[in-house]
């Protein structure tokens, strides 16, 4: 891939930057537990928003830092492997988990059968549920001391995969006394939890006694910083020894022997309106799909560091791009003549203004009449759902929690779809979906899933734009860090610095 040319930061952003990191990383020499070798200064974009609860997204915080685990793993294909759990099996709706032995937790007590269900009740009892149980009604009940039973009100294949998901962590007794679960000193990794500190920063020391083995790292010290060109600098300075996206307009100006850039499993996609206004006109919306340049959106926003995309799931599930076939479209594109079109997104992420505007242009060009409503958001997520844009452009993780893409597509693109922002409605499609959500895991569901891919974009319900790629950076002395397209792992017992 050929690197955008080089640029250097305006001295007032590198000033900016260096006060947001002033004592930043302050202090870690001297936290506790140091042991033997270096501790690992993480700097980390997105603050706890739930007081690094597991039953929110705070639980993949959890899981980078290799702190709370879970009773499954999911290898590259996004199959399950072992983890707490070291073996299950299935009959209709019930499925039998073995519990591993010799686990304990970081307060010293013991995992087995009981811990297991009393985590995975109060995630199911939850209010709101973690999003990987949404729509699903599972029961936990302990067999024996090393034996769980999970049953679901449905047979339901992906029962494995979800208790992948970091939000059903498995933790001791004392996480869950107080009115929220609370992960401190209570997880099973070989890094414990043992100070969080507001917003600003998190201590994690080496559990000597993990089951896994002993961690190669003393400790890590995390420190959240929001700003994209404060992390940048925690790295070029050398205050931070791995940073979590990084910004893409600041990955070029850093050492690119310090970058790492992993395909995601997000798609950036312009959803389409169905239901209403231009776009409720097949040829409307053809037009529009045939109009967009995601080359140059790529190269003009992304500057190179994303994927122009070939169908809604991506590089970062290389099993999708070997079963697809040119997809047979629906209907010919026709001529705007002026149709006006408002196309709606957010500022959470500071690309998709950007995406907006050049889409603008180009269906401006097309004979379109664009209007853009951008805000934050929390501010337009429910318009968006409400149908009251006639296009949405959205950053859409693909594989959600599950690790796999049946769910995503459902969601989006079933009549019933809880986030059918194109307002699609396809009994066709809808029995592809089905089909695909209710095929046993493997190459039959990954057939399956692919083909209901192939009938949402013959509708033109969406217009997949590209696929983004997470930006990490690594210090020169840093061994053995996780790239994780699904942001699950990053600190792990085998990172250590030099």
């Amino acid at each position: 891939m050929r690197l955008p040319a080089r640029r250097l930061l305006p001295a007032t952003a590198i000033t900016a930057a260096s006060a947001l990191l002033t004592g930043c990383f302050a202090g870690t020499e001297s936290a506790t537990g140091t042991g033997d070798g270096k501790r690992v200064r993480v700097a980390m974009m997105q603050p706890p928003r739930s007081g690094l609860s597991p039953l929110s997204d705070d639980a993949f915080k959890l899981s980078r830092w290799s702190t709370a685990e879970t009773l499954v793993r999911l290898d590259e294909d996004g199959d399950a492997r072992p983890a707490l759990a070291t073996g299950w099996r299935q009959s209709g709706r019930t499925w039998t988990f073995e519990i591993r032995d010799g686990v304990t937790f970081h307060d010293g007590t013991e995992l087995d059968a009981g811990s297991v269900v009393r985590s995975l009740t109060e995630a199911a009892s939850a209010s709101p549920k973690p999003r990987i149980l949404d729509g699903v009604e599972l029961t936990a009940k302990a067999a024996d001391a090393g034996t769980v039973t999970v049953t679901t009100a449905t047979e339901d294949p992906l029962v494995p995969q979800r208790l992948s998901s970091p939000q059903l962590s498995v933790l001791a007794a004392k996480a869950y006394r107080g009115r929220t679960v609370n992960p401190v000193g209570a997880g099973t990794g070989p890094f414990a939890l043992t100070a969080v500190h507001g917003t600003a920063s998190a201590t994690l020391d080496r559990y000597d006694a993990y089951w896994g083995g002993r961690a190669k790292a003393p400790g890590i010290d995390v420190t959240f910083v929001p700003d994209g060109t404060a992390r940048a600098a925690a790295l070029r300075s050398g205050e931070a020894d791995i940073v979590e996206a990084i910004p893409v307009s600041q990955a070029a100006v850093l050492d690119q022997d310090l970058i790492t850039e992993v395909p995601m499993p997000r798609t950036n996609t312009l959803y389409l309106n169905n239901a209403e206004g231009a776009f409720a006109d097949p040829a409307l919306r053809a037009a529009a799909r045939e109009a967009i340049d995601a080359d140059a959106i790529v190269k003009g926003v992304y500057e190179g560091r994303a994927d122009a995309a070939e169908g809604l799931l991506g590089p970062a599930l290389p099993w999708a791009a070997k079963l697809r076939e040119p997809v047979a479209r629906g209907a010919r594109a026709g001529d705007p003549k002026g149709a006006a079109i408002t196309i709606g997104t957010y500022t959470d992420r500071s690309e998709m203004p950007e995406v907006a505007a050049l889409l603008q242009q180009q269906l401006q060009k097309a004979g379109f009449e664009v209007k853009l409503d951008v805000r934050e958001y929390t501010n337009i997520e429910a318009d968006a759902l409400a149908g009251r844009f006639d296009a949405f452009v959205l950053s859409r993780a693909t594989v959600l929690d599950s690790g796999d893409p049946a769910a995503y597509l459902y969601s989006d693109f079933a009549s019933d779809g809880t986030f059918n922002l194109s307002q699609f409605a396809d009994e066709g499609v809808d029995t592809g979906l089905e089909k695909a959500a209710d095929t046993e895991v493997g190459d039959a569901r990954r057939a399956a899933v692919v083909a209901a891919e192939a009938a949402v974009l013959a509708a033109d319900a969406a217009v997949p734009l590209l696929h983004e790629r997470v930006v990490q950076g690594d210090a020169a002395g840093v061994v053995g860090a996780a790239h994780d397209p699904r942001e699950r792992e990053l600190v792990t017992v085998n990172t250590y610095v030099k």
